[in-house]
């Protein structure tokens, strides 16, 4: 007994430092970024208050700011003894101990990104933080809105300086993404002041709020309104005259492999998004394998419809044209996943608190933005967020369903979401304040819809199982054509030519490896529970496994591995 308790004792006490060393650097690394403060609600009182009005700096200082703090952070978390650690706090550890050297990993390569760039760019950042992820709970909230809506300018010529000094490097986007974030720029100013989307959103968050008096909301939306003609629209205009004199310098090069170090460049995106050490070459084998046997399930699938190919099925299985068509199509998702929410009860235990909702992306971006999801508020304020793209004008059904699973129920909201709630992590965990694990988070989503398609949900409704099968067939094509891209010379063309829409690729040439993290995430999370079931046999349980890989939150895939294994092995003790 006494030497249990002794154990026990010690455990406890050497284990706790680590608890403080989470809580302090997280708290510094957050001090430094005001929306990573705002999106995770990290402090209270006066310093939430203060960050709440700010913007992060976007300098060659900041940046390299970051990475210091990311290696002093380092540092002091390799001089704890791993092995008196809790095994949750391993774990933590072990996910930590990754990302940094991640973050410190990239300092040669801070000059190879895009700074304006139709997805993900710097305009977008600030757009949504104001639009989406700024609360609005009352008249404190209206007013920091304000503060931040007067400092959009300002970070949108620290981009301008950032874009120029990389392009006297010679970091150009190509000339089609040029155009194409001209373009989704210039819809962005289109609107009168008064109806763009800084204005209109702010106002309807305002109309909610009954401590804020109607006065008051006029005088805060016609603030506003001024501030956007004054100062947004201009900077807006000064990144779009930039864009526009780099438009006859630039190419139609699409791959990074154009830049010097283009390999090392492209591998460390590799290990980044996929958090494993698979090189260009093994990740574009594994898509050809992958693609070969999806073609062959798909066109099953399409012979039982009666279709010669999946476009002639695109084109039959679309929504009748109506004024009503864009509200049907989110209804109708809003019905898959109350449905799915049914259907998640035999094999899921945990369901976050948090509701899930479906938005339309905001019209301006939604032809350059493909459907994702976004956290809820830890306040209740905001919930999970399924954001659905309806450019038009016509609107497949076909994915509809396997998408909605993979954004919603059981997909993210069911991991992103639960795993925010997660009181057992640390919050640099639950809250991902040191980025998003993209092989796992992506990688679960994907697992979602092959999870369903398992359980027969898809059962009766062959467009759904279309759908499916489109979707990973998809995500498989995204191997072969991110890797050929960025490792194999492949022109823009060579990428559409390969079955990917203009938009996809658009994305993964200003976004290289992200898009290799869904397949090599699901097929690792298919082959830590197939080794699992193996090892455990009876004992096996696919509930409990759920269990364990949701309540692990994201990891490396390595550690998930590590995780998996241990829980199976002392099964059999």
């Amino acid at each position: 007994m006494f030497p249990l308790l002794f154990l026990f004792l010690t455990l406890s006490l050497s284990a706790a430092p680590i608890d403080d060393f989470f809580t302090r650097f997280s708290t510094e690394w957050v001090r430094q970024d005001p929306l990573l403060a705002t999106a995770s609600q990290y402090f209270a009182g006066a310093e939430q208050q203060r960050l709440d009005r700010e913007f992060s700096p976007l300098t060659e200082d900041s940046l390299r700011q970051r990475i210091a703090l990311a290696r002093k952070g380092l540092a002091e978390l390799n001089r704890f003894d791993r092995k008196s650690l809790t095994p949750t706090q391993a774990v933590s550890a072990a996910s930590m101990e990754w990302q940094l050297s991640n973050i410190i990993d990239e300092e040669p390569y801070l000059d190879y990104t895009y700074p304006f760039r139709q997805f993900a760019g710097l305009q977008l950042a600030l757009t949504d933080a104001l639009t989406t992820t700024h609360p609005i709970r009352n008249r404190q909230d209206a007013e920091n809105y304000i503060a931040r809506l007067r400092l959009i300018a300002s970070r949108l010529d620290q981009g301008i300086q950032l874009a120029r000094k990389r392009a006297a490097k010679g970091v150009l986007p190509p000339r089609f993404i040029l155009t194409a974030t001209i373009a989704q720029m210039n819809r962005f100013i289109e609107p009168s002041p008064a109806t763009n989307l800084l204005v209109t959103t702010f106002a309807e968050r305002m109309e909610k709020i009954p401590s804020i008096a109607p006065g008051v909301r006029g005088d805060f939306k016609s603030t506003a309104e001024a501030i956007v003609r004054d100062s947004v629209y201009p900077a807006w205009r000064r990144v779009i005259a930039l864009l526009e004199s780099q438009v006859p310098k630039s190419t139609d090069q699409a791959g990074y492999w154009k830049f010097p170090n283009g390999a090392d460049l492209y591998a460390f995106y590799l290990r980044r998004f996929t958090t494993t050490t698979m090189t260009a070459e093994e990740i574009h084998e594994t898509g050809l394998k992958e693609v070969a046997r999806l073609e062959r399930e798909m066109g099953d699938v399409l012979r039982k419809l009666g279709f010669r190919d999946f476009n002639q099925a695109q084109a039959a299985l679309i929504y009748p044209d109506s004024p009503e068509v864009r509200s049907q199509v989110l209804a109708d998702y809003v019905q898959f996943i109350r449905d799915a929410e049914k259907r998640s009860a035999p094999l899921f235990d945990l369901r976050p608190k948090a509701p899930v909702e479906v938005r339309r992306i905001p019209e301006y971006r939604e032809r350059n933005t493909p459907a994702h999801y976004t956290f809820p508020a830890r306040d209740g304020s905001r919930p999970g967020i399924f954001w659905a793209p309806l450019p038009g004008p016509t609107f497949s059904r076909i994915n509809m369903r396997t998408l909605a699973y993979h954004e919603a129920v059981p997909g993210h909201h069911f991991q992103l979401a639960l795993q925010q709630e997660n009181t057992e992590l640390p919050r640099f965990r639950t809250d991902s304040l040191l980025g998003i694990l993209s092989a796992y988070a992506e990688g679960w989503g994907l697992y979602a819809e092959q999870l369903a398609a398992e359980s027969n949900w898809f059962e009766g409704d062959l467009t759904g199982q279309l759908g499916y099968l489109a979707s990973q067939l998809f995500r498989a094509r995204r191997l072969v054509v991110d890797t050929g891209l960025h490792s194999k010379r492949w022109t823009r063309q060579q990428a559409i030519d390969y079955g990917i829409s203009p938009l996809e690729v658009d994305r993964y040439i200003v976004w290289p490896g992200q898009a290799c993290s869904y397949k090599i995430g699901q097929l690792k999370i298919v082959e830590l529970r197939e080794k699992a079931r193996r090892a455990m046999g009876p004992r096996f349980d696919l509930k409990q496994f759920h269990n364990l890989v949701l309540r692990t939150g994201q990891v490396p895939l390595q550690v998930l591995e590590t995780v998996v294994d241990r829980w199976a092995a002392a099964s059999n003790r």
